[in-house]
């Protein structure tokens, strides 16, 4: 298993780019099964989501030619309609194949995605069942597999009881192609989304509000493809932007859209960030004092969930004192304990918030990855911690981050990948 060793306290600067967006690719792949026409995917970050998507879009007949960074995917010999536990148990957004393959053949097969134990809390399907199950499908469910069959889709009227982006995502796609109109409130409303209904929108689909808490669809019968292009990843951008504030850096991201994290820039003008940005660049600019200041992650546009565990290092670094709030995930705040033994001075209140109170010295430790945006959290502390840091389990971050110790080598920090 390898990891990364990290001697901290090095300066980072220069410039480093953002890659395309995991959230916007590993959705992008499975509206590939929409149309018989061949679809390129440019921008694509190379990740494991991405590739275990690859490994099951070819296990469904799928026929994939790859050049980097860049993918043409034709689905016109796809005749198989049930997704391989082996693959699918391996990846939660498994799941997004689903509403593409019921609303093109009618019926799909499928295991709980991502290994998860059926009615499991943490991240059910339940919208996605609901969601189907308006527009007409009928659900079976057994010890191991979904049934879905749906001989006829038809458009529906679907409140969401919960915000959900893949939830969102599933339905919008499978709508496509259902009789009828479909409306789709309490939406969504994350890049992600607007990006899917622009590529679908240019191929045919009628789609109107994606962005917005309420979406139209009118579905047609029949979808081209073309050329997309994944959209740069807002949770890299801001990872960089924290990382680069964190260790009081001066450092330019490139290849990003600034407007896509306005929450944490604007957090950003409070605190006493300077920065300085453009279309598709934003530059920080390092500051010696920070100012504490109190947040609650919220569904888009407000702060995200997935920028809490980078935000946490860098009121290690600011003076006074806040309280983070987590309210899209549980349990996603454990992990601070491991900033603590870094030296960190953080007062756990309850699962979902934790006060903190800086600024701290933070000083290196052995430590594992507990998951992606935690372990990207972990390595910037590491870069601004005192000593060696040894982060261990580093699949977890390249989960999300390509190639991540040679983009941050690029820019003067000093880590190690060492495999073991």
């Amino acid at each position: 298993m390898a990891k990364f060793i990290i001697q901290g306290k090095a300066k980072l600067s220069g410039e480093i780019a953002v890659g395309g967006a995991k959230n916007n690719a590993q959705i992008m792949l499975p509206v590939s099964l929409l149309s018989e026409e061949s679809m390129t995917i440019s921008n694509l970050p190379l990740i494991d989501g991405v590739e275990k998507s690859f490994e099951l879009l070819s296990d469904l007949g799928a026929n994939i030619e790859r050049n980097g960074n860049e993918a043409i995917i034709n689905t016109k010999n796809v005749s198989k309609t049930e997704l391989d536990p082996k693959i699918a148990d391996k990846f939660r957004t498994s799941v997004m194949f689903v509403g593409p393959i019921l609303a093109r053949f009618k019926e799909v097969k499928f295991p709980h995605p991502g290994g998860c134990v059926i009615g499991a809390a943490g991240r059910p399907i339940d919208l996605f069942l609901e969601g189907f199950t308006a527009l007409g499908a009928k659900v079976e469910i057994d010890d191991r597999y979904y049934h879905i069959k749906a001989p006829q889709l038809t458009g529906a009227d679907y409140f969401f009881s919960t915000v959900s982006v893949t939830g969102t995502q599933s339905l919008l796609m499978t709508a496509c192609l259902a009789e009828g109109k479909t409306i789709l409130r309490n939406c969504a409303m994350e890049p992600e989304i607007k990006a899917l209904a622009d590529y679908l929108n240019s191929q045919g689909a009628k789609i109107e509000g994606a962005g917005t808490p309420t979406i139209q669809i009118t579905g047609v019968k029949k979808l081209k493809a073309g050329h997309c292009q994944i959209i740069p990843d807002r949770i890299e951008t801001g990872s960089f932007a924290l990382m680069a504030a964190a260790t009081k850096s001066n450092l330019k991201i490139t290849n990003c859209n600034p407007d896509h994290i306005l929450n944490l820039l604007t957090i950003f003008k409070k605190i006493g960030i300077n920065f300085t940005s453009g279309e598709n660049w934003l530059e920080i600019k390092g500051v010696d004092k920070i100012k504490a200041y109190s947040i609650k992650t919220h569904e888009y546009p407000g702060f995200p969930t997935d920028l809490q565990s980078p935000y946490v290092v860098l009121m290690t670094q600011a003076e006074g004192s806040c309280l983070i709030q987590e309210t899209i995930y549980d349990r996603r705040l454990i992990w601070t304990d491991m900033l603590s033994q870094m030296g960190a001075n953080i007062i756990t209140c309850d699962p979902h918030r934790v006060v903190i109170n800086g600024p701290s010295n933070l000083y290196g430790k052995k430590l594992i990855s507990p998951d992606i945006r935690a372990g990207i959290a972990l390595v910037i502390a590491a870069l601004v911690a005192e000593g060696t840091t040894e982060i261990d389990n580093i699949y977890q971050i390249d989960r999300g981050y390509e190639k991540l110790d040679e983009r941050l080598r690029s820019i003067g920090a000093l880590i190690e990948r060492k495999e073991e």
